[in-house]
């Protein structure tokens, strides 16, 4: 049996690598600038180099290594076709072959927030539970499904895609996905920030955050966190949408538990209150009591969900 493998996770700036054991222990990481040039045709070439680099400096020959485990920020194809990378430049194409074609060893590859729940699966936060979600709470609204243990992508990679359920029927303005009204445009940090400085606009009532002259998702939580009464309001709000949203969900995965991560996820137990207090008022009995925990593993997520694809176990 392979003693190694490797997890690499392809964000639009850089390019996270680690090294990992068979049984779950990282070994080595590290990470390389993300070449976006001519379409982003140099990074499965960096990737490559990177990869039979370690192996040298770690003296592990391929034979003792099960591969590679990759993570993409775009939808991804059982057989490891990317569906277009908008944010790396990438049209249609078997990522995962032509990868294996440069480095001689097997890869998978899965998209990015998918990878993210498999890894907090692993050793993280939902570790220890068969059947998850992971909600990312970052610049977008990102999710991974887990049943049973195994990553849910769906026929075209699109499994998990919550951030684009849509929530406000009213809504006027545009989501990046095109439509109008979703989830990531009010559960995101850009959409708590933009939640904000509506409210700010609306209202005269007096709150910290009229003092700080960037507003940030951070700067939001904190100031509910002192009693600021407009910021908890705004907690409140995102409380609600996300709630809701995960009820929703819960009538068709039924997990045993949500893993919340992503950079607003810093919030801590004041976010997971809000949320679970608004999932309960809506969901359905029979799920009404899932558990809901923080993610542990952080920006390395990826490559340790990228790990636990390659080993499979």
């Amino acid at each position: 049996m392979s003693e190694f493998g490797f997890g690499v996770d392809i964000g639009g700036t850089t390019i996270k690598l680690g090294l990992f054991g068979v049984e779950g222990v990282l070994l080595d990481k590290w990470e390389i600038p993300t070449r976006k040039d001519d379409g982003g045709k140099y990074i499965l070439e960096d990737i490559a180099k990177e990869i039979e680099a370690k192996l040298v400096e770690k003296n592990v020959p391929k034979y003792n290594c099960a591969g590679v485990g990759m993570g993409v920020p775009g939808p991804i194809k059982e057989d490891g076709t990317v569906l277009k990378c908008v944010n790396l430049g990438w049209g249609i194409f078997n990522v995962a072959d032509e990868l294996s074609k440069m480095i001689s060893m097997p890869v998978k590859v899965g998209n990015d927030a998918n990878m993210a729940a498999l890894g907090e699966s692993w050793q993280g936060g939902g570790k220890g539970y068969q059947n998850q979600v992971m909600v990312t709470l970052g610049t977008g609204v990102g999710g991974g499904i887990i049943l049973d243990g195994k990553m849910i992508s769906g026929v075209n990679g699109a499994a998990g895609e919550i951030g684009h359920i849509k929530i406000n029927q009213e809504e006027q303005d545009t989501c990046g996905c095109g439509k109008c009204g979703c989830l990531e445009q009010y559960a995101s940090a850009t959409g708590i920030v933009k939640e904000a400085k509506k409210a700010l606009n609306n209202t005269d009532k007096p709150s910290k955050l009229r003092e700080v002259s960037y507003i940030s998702a951070k700067e939001i939580f904190d100031a509910a966190k002192t009693g600021d009464e407009l910021a908890n309001e705004l907690v409140e709000k995102l409380g609600e949408n996300l709630g809701l949203a995960l009820a929703h969900i819960s009538c068709v995965v039924d997990p045993e538990v949500y893993v919340i991560g992503g950079g607003v996820s810093k919030a801590g137990d004041i976010l997971i209150q809000v949320v679970q207090k608004h999932y309960k008022k809506n969901a359905f009995h029979a799920s009404r009591d899932v558990k809901f925990a923080l993610a542990t593993l952080g920006n390395d997520a990826g490559i340790w969900g990228g790990a636990k694809l390659i080993f499979g176990k």
